[in-house]
């Protein structure tokens, strides 16, 4: 299902004529420089095809042959290379082994296309060229070093040696009588076909290795079956296999507009046609960019009014969008998630995540919490490193499912409020919690309890809600009592308080009388014991534990009471 989802993207793209997908035995790649030859076989120049400034600088990118898949021997590509095959550079310390990667290139060369009077100007070059030729280019030093990508043209024209019509026909005649080992039935068409032995890596997935890796592998007996080899276990025909992992490649590149990385989770995202939710969709969950910090809010008030205006709603309700999630795993790629479902089913998914997670907030809070965010202050010291394995693919799950919010997310930002001493129930972890909460209220209904509204509910009846409240409110009190104060109870006695409130309570309502003796202003101390009354008449008794779930309504009641403080006071008229 994945792979045949990935052949039909390719198959959308290639039919676009503005599409710069590759063709079949072609792919694109950034090429960092360019051997420019004269029509005799000398060096022109060599060209630095890089832009922008410092790290940021980034090669352009050319349509070139498809590429081998390098594995520990030689094995060089078709008219581009590294400047190892290339030229036989020797930066390792295995000058036998750089011989044997020009000798390869050349050879490459004179047996595919050696017919061909372009390409003689390039082995006539390569079989010339002198060191102390190629030391005068300023350049020189940095392919010495980096090694990088880099193909040829001639003078005077724009395009590379590989395009020219004689050069590009002769290649494409190449690679459709290439052929495999066997034929067989392939497990994605469902027609007979030359299999693919080796499948293309995979580039772009975050963590796994900078050359690629796979989806499709089989390189140990035991992961063989019927005395199979390789990938004839899976069987996958050549055309098959170059449009999925074209598609796939396209979707992860540098400047793909359909990828996210959710925790260590790659996601790619696609419809089945075309469609504005496709190239919408990482605005849902991605952080806004900095030049444009209102480009995802635009989006997801787009998002709300698509019921209204039907932005969202295909036409026949039909159109199928596919999003995978990657996550590395040595040299292969495991799939996190594979989710499908029409484009108006996922819209209304996600618009209910943005309504499960509002919430009242100080006016500098942002209007949506991209998932990264959300993540990231649930992990230990607020670093995206310490994000707990899984939760971010199984958080993604639940919001494109529309099922339950992971209980260990939950149980994350329990513990990371507990740890967090000066700031405890943040808007955004407050927001959390009552997404999850109301959330599986409705999976798991229970008639002693009630969704968590956005703002304060004086009538809520979760005991854990209520003295949440209660704290915030002797909070409050000793903050007027003593201006300035450096700590509050909020440092020292949090923890004990939402856990296990008989501990700690009865010791906190006496300290506030003495708080509220030191204040000056009566009318104050009059309203704060009218709040406190108000909320212990809720309350039976200090109970001895509270569960995770009453912890988590503890620290809603916490965070709307003390919100609740700040707000203005309507006047009366």
């Amino acid at each position: 299902m994945i792979l045949q989802a990935l052949k039909d993207y390719y198959d959308r793209k290639a039919a676009d004529p503005d599409s710069d997908i590759a063709p079949e035995g072609w792919e694109q790649k950034e090429l960092p420089f360019i051997v420019v030859l004269g029509i005799d076989g000398n060096l022109i120049n060599i060209e630095d095809t890089r832009e922008g400034e410092g790290k940021g600088r980034r090669a352009k990118v050319f349509l070139v042959p498809q590429g081998v898949k390098k594995t520990s021997g030689v094995a060089a590509n078709l008219l581009w290379d590294t400047a190892g095959y290339a030229f036989g550079i020797d930066n390792k310390g295995n000058k036998e082994r750089a011989i044997q990667q020009k000798r390869a290139f050349t050879r490459r060369l004179e047996d595919e296309l050696g017919d061909i009077p372009v390409i003689n100007i390039v082995l006539k070059f390569l079989n010339t060229i002198t060191e102390e030729r190629l030391q005068q280019e300023s350049c020189w030093d940095e392919i010495v070093q980096t090694n990088q990508n880099l193909s040829f043209r001639i003078n005077n024209e724009t395009s590379l040696i590989s395009l020219r019509p004689e050069v590009a026909a002769k290649i494409n005649s190449a690679e459709s009588m290439k052929e495999n080992e066997t034929s067989g039935t392939c497990l994605v068409t469902g027609e007979n076909a030359k299999i693919k032995n080796l499948h293309k890596s995979i580039k772009g997935v975050y963590g796994a290795q900078s050359s690629g890796a796979n989806i499709v592998s089989f390189n140990l007996d035991a992961f063989r079956s019927y005395g199979k080899m390789q990938g004839h276990n899976a069987p996958v025909s050549a055309e098959a296999e170059f449009s999925y992992t074209t598609a796939i490649n396209t979707l992860l590149g540098k400047d793909s507009k359909q990828r996210l990385l959710i925790g260590d989770a790659t996601t790619i995202f696609w419809s089945k046609r075309e469609s504005s939710f496709e190239s919408d969709f990482s605005f849902f969950f991605k952080e806004p960019d900095k030049d444009n910090p209102d480009s995802g809010t635009q989006k997801v008030r787009a998002l709300f009014d698509s019921l209204n205006t039907g932005a969202y709603r295909e036409d026949d309700g039909e159109n199928r969008f596919f999003i995978l999630g990657l996550a590395p795993n040595a040299a292969r790629i495991a799939i996190r998630f594979w989710l499908t479902g029409t484009i108006f089913e996922f819209s209304l998914r996600i618009r209910q995540y943005f309504e499960d997670f509002e919430i009242v907030k100080p006016a500098n809070e942002p209007n949506y919490y991209s998932i990264w965010r959300i993540l990231v202050n649930v992990a230990q010291q607020d670093k995206s490193e310490n994000i707990p394995p899984n939760v971010a693919g199984d958080f993604m799950r639940s919001i494109l499912e529309g099922t339950p919010y992971p209980t260990t997310l939950f149980q994350a930002v329990i513990r990371r409020i507990r740890s967090d001493p000066e700031y405890r129930v943040k808007p955004i972890r407050a927001a959390l919690i009552k997404a999850y909460l109301n959330r599986y209220i409705r999976f798991y209904p229970n008639n002693n309890s009630k969704e968590v509204s956005i703002a304060l509910d004086t009538s809520q009846p979760s005991v854990g809600y209520q003295l949440g409240r209660l704290f915030a409110a002797l909070e409050k009190i000793q903050e007027e009592a003593n201006p300035g104060i450096n700590a509050t109870i909020r440092e020292r006695f949090y923890g004990a308080a939402c856990a296990a409130p008989v501990t700690v309570f009865a010791n906190l309502l006496r300290l506030k009388n003495h708080h509220l003796a030191k204040m000056d202003n009566k009318g104050r101390v009059v309203n704060f014991e009218r709040l406190l009354s108000e909320i212990m008449a809720r309350l039976d008794d200090f109970p001895a534990h509270l569960d995770l779930h009453e912890q988590g309504r503890f620290a809603i009641g916490y965070y709307h009471q003390r919100q609740a403080f700040f707000e203005p006071k309507e006047k009366s008229s």
